[in-house]
């Protein structure tokens, strides 16, 4: 399973939003600038986010997004799971699972459900806060 850059960048950004809350909205331009990514495919996320109830838009001139809830009320996987869908690894694993007629003699089905079970495990039980948090040690590291 790859992780596209639509579900790479809705975590950049979220983290952005994160990482530079000061109770003012911030601009779509300003996360583009400073993650190094396309201000109209940020858009196309921030669309996403928007309508899921990730984030509030502003309008106006001093107008931009703000997370909806606190950093640590959203998972990595709730995250991906929007941007990118099923995380499983295979088709027939996961919540929306393809009904497979060798599942009940196949065993590297119990490979699949382990990874899947593994991928689930570390995605839903990072939040957004742990990655604020380990932004900000990163940042510390490069103090002089």
């Amino acid at each position: 399973m790859m992780i596209s850059t639509k579900g790479r960048y809705a975590l950049r950004l979220m983290l952005d939003l994160a990482v530079y809350d000061t109770g003012e909205p911030v601009s779509i331009k300003d996360v583009a600038g400073r993650q190094d990514i396309s201000e109209k495919y940020l858009e196309q996320i921030i669309s996403i986010l928007n309508k899921a109830g990730f984030v509030r838009s502003i309008r106006g001139p001093q107008g931009g997004y703000m997370l909806k809830r606190k950093p640590e009320e959203y998972t990595v996987g709730m995250i991906l799971r929007l941007t990118e869908g099923n995380l499983a690894p295979v088709s027939c694993v996961g919540e929306d699972s393809t009904e497979c007629e060798r599942k009940p003699e196949c065993v590297t089905v119990y490979v699949w459900e382990k990874l899947n079970d593994a991928i689930n495990d570390v995605v839903d039980n990072i939040t957004l806060a742990d990655l604020v948090e380990w932004q900000r040690e990163k940042a510390d590291e490069y103090v002089i």
